[in-house]
């Protein structure tokens, strides 16, 4: 099973490109970089969904336990 590991939340942030329902690009980086990423592919692709938000850590339960 997984599940989220109890850890403090991730600082890096994962910004995402939509064409549609598929994404097209994917770039995690740290809080700022990732930020003006985000800028940069909203004035490139003015005409596409551009996400941002915080990376998740999953971790096998199985690997959590040992």
């Amino acid at each position: 099973m997984t599940t989220l590991a109890e850890r403090p939340l991730p600082t890096e942030r994962c910004v995402k490109v939509w064409f549609g329902e598929h994404v097209v690009a994917e770039y995690t980086a740290e809080p700022e970089t990732a930020l003006r990423y985000q800028a940069a592919m909203t004035r490139r692709f003015a005409s596409l969904r551009v996400t941002i938000e915080p990376v998740t850590s999953v971790v096998d339960e199985d690997a959590a336990d040992s």
